[in-house]
């Protein structure tokens, strides 16, 4: 790394220099397990999202579709939507679907109906064994519903069912609002036992059910994993894009399939259990970008389907939600601040290459919570046992920014394409953001740095120091106060506090007060008098790799 990297970085906000609106991309979130929606925890989760008034939060959840208990754990969920009786009668029961939707539509949010997975009786039996040893239940549990349907006409109907239902339940106008997306990562054997024929059969036969329902409801997919050139997911996508466009329609024998919007997934890394938690290699935003980049190549391969709305419908550090610290200690990122630095540095990044490209491209955060893990068990979740991580911090920040956004640029600044490596080894920290306008007399400047590195210990990156000019208000300045607010492995960071308390598993009372109380988003320093100096705001402070700050001029 060179000295220069040493050197002060210079932040300058031009708040004369109107850019359009903010793309408040981030407003989306999911996770596999739907029976969480409802609990008691996932309530009070939803409607922290509900309360940023921003926009409203779209919610994205697997299993919608899918037989068992109703009772969710990690990587399962299931409503009994669907049965056959012993004739062999289709019967639909809405009644955990809605409990999921109007929970949902409760605490302010919107749906992102992910349709899917195969109800028990209604997959395939020539790929799924009912009457294999170890049990029916179990045996669908492992792999049933992941299989094609028996009947693509019963599948047809279960979805023009569930939306009509939706329709007659909540009004045309409010479904109007939704997506309605097909399945998740068919590319993989793991979600879909099927062929791409297949799955493009399952999507024309969806897209007739919900147009028959509600012509005016937004269909879209495919929700492929991270496309890399020459890999199976690069060839999914393409092909299920080639049949939407020109392919012949398994419904209507004509060409083409309607397409609203497209999904695919992008992660930054990849992790699988290790007892004896040997260092990896960290999160890459390069990766993601890297991943994104190709996917909007392949999009825009097709007329028209790069004006479309894209959804990177799970977009994320890396790809393994329900595993923890206890499984990979590598994973322990996800409780400290390193996990909103990334995000902060991935989400910016996504949206600059998004807006070269006049690409509207909306960005979905896999994450939730589990009901009953272990103190910051290190899964990739907002909140562990009622507590507020630091990456709900960062959240937060959004929903304190402005919708007019203005000009920043920094000397810090990096392009992580650039780098020699998937990780910027040889680079400095990247220091960045972005700046907006909202209110009469208000303006927010959000800045993040951020190295890949360092995400097990990051004690040998050091920090930097930041000279912030903001020139050119549009308002007068008498009176306004400059807050400071900052996460870092001081600062709105629950899980310092937590390594303080001794790590309990399961903190005592007096322990889970003084953990919960650094939870929020809390101040660098107490506020500040917005002084001007030579008709611009000036101020330096330092940010440690990794962090994030958020500072706000306004009204006392």
């Amino acid at each position: 790394m060179s000295t220069s990297a040493l050197d002060p970085v210079r932040v300058t906000v031009d708040a004369g220099d109107w850019l359009g609106e903010l793309p408040r991309a981030w407003t989306y979130i999911g996770y596999d397990e739907c029976n969480y929606t409802y609990t008691p925890q996932g309530q009070a989760l939803l409607a922290e999202f509900g309360a940023f008034q921003e926009r409203p939060y779209y919610v994205r959840c697997h299993h919608l579709l899918c037989t068992g208990n109703a009772h969710g754990f990690y990587k399962w969920g299931s409503t009994n939507a669907y049965r056959e009786d012993d004739d062999g009668q289709p019967h639909y029961d809405w009644t955990i679907v809605d409990l999921i939707l109007d929970t949902v539509l409760r605490h302010g949010l919107k749906p992102f109906v992910e349709l899917g997975f195969m109800p028990q009786d209604l997959a395939d039996p020539r790929l799924y064994d009912k009457t294999a040893d170890g049990g029916r239940m179990e045996q669908y549990q492992r792999y049933g519903w992941a299989c094609p349907p028996k009947d693509y006409a019963r599948w047809h109907d279960l979805v023009y069912e569930l939306v009509r239902h939706c329709v007659a339940r909540y009004g045309v106008d409010e479904v109007n609002t939704w997506y309605w997306e097909l399945w998740n990562e068919p590319d993989l054997d793991y979600y879909w036992k099927g062929s791409i024929d297949e799955f493009c059969k399952l999507y024309d036969y969806t897209v007739a059910a919900v147009k028959a329902a509600c012509p005016t409801a937004r269909v879209g997919g495919p929700g492929t994993t991270n496309p890399r050139h020459g890999s199976h997911s690069d060839e999914y996508l393409d092909r299920f894009l080639a049949h939407c466009t020109s392919g012949t329609n398994h419904v209507t024998g004509e060409r083409g399939t309607a397409l609203d919007f497209t999904t695919f997934h992008a992660k930054g890394g990849g992790y699988r259990a290790d007892p004896w938690h040997r260092p990896q290699q960290p999160p890459s935003v390069q990766r993601l970008l890297d991943a994104v980049q190709v996917g909007y190549e392949i999009i825009a391969r097709y007329e028209g389907l790069a004006e479309l709305e894209c959804v990177l419908s799970e977009v994320d550090p890396d790809g393994w939600a329900a595993g923890g610290a206890w499984d990979n200690a590598n994973l322990n990122f996800r409780n400290t601040e390193y996990y909103p630095s990334y995000v902060a540095t991935a989400f910016h990044k996504l949206s600059e290459y998004a807006a070269e490209q006049s690409w509207d491209l909306k960005l979905l955060s896999w994450a939730f919570l589990f009901v009953g893990e272990r103190c910051f068990e290190g899964t990739r979740t907002f909140r562990t046992q009622g507590i507020d991580k630091p990456i709900l911090n960062l959240f937060r920040m959004y929903a304190r920014l402005g919708h007019r956004l203005v000009r920043l640029t920094s000397t810090g600044a990096q392009d992580p394409r650039a780098y020699a490596d998937a990780w910027g080894s040889d680079a400095p920290a990247d220091v960045d953001g972005f700046a907006t306008l909202g209110g009469e007399r208000a303006l927010q400047v959000l800045l993040y740095c951020h190295h890949d590195q360092g995400h097990m210990d990051g004690s040998t990156l050091q920090e930097r120091e930041i000279a912030l000019e903001i020139a050119n208000l549009p308002f007068e300045t008498e009176g306004l106060v400059l807050r400071h607010y900052r996460i870092d492995g001081a600062h709105s960071n629950a899980y310092a506090e937590w390594v303080r308390q001794g790590r309990p598993m399961y903190p005592a009372p007096g322990q889970r007060e003084a953990i919960m109380a650094r939870q929020g988003l809390e101040l660098l320093e107490p506020p500040q008098p917005g002084m001007l100096h030579d008709g611009r705001v000036k101020l330096s402070f330092g940010m440690p790799v990794h962090a994030v700050s958020l500072l706000e001029l306004g009204p006392a």
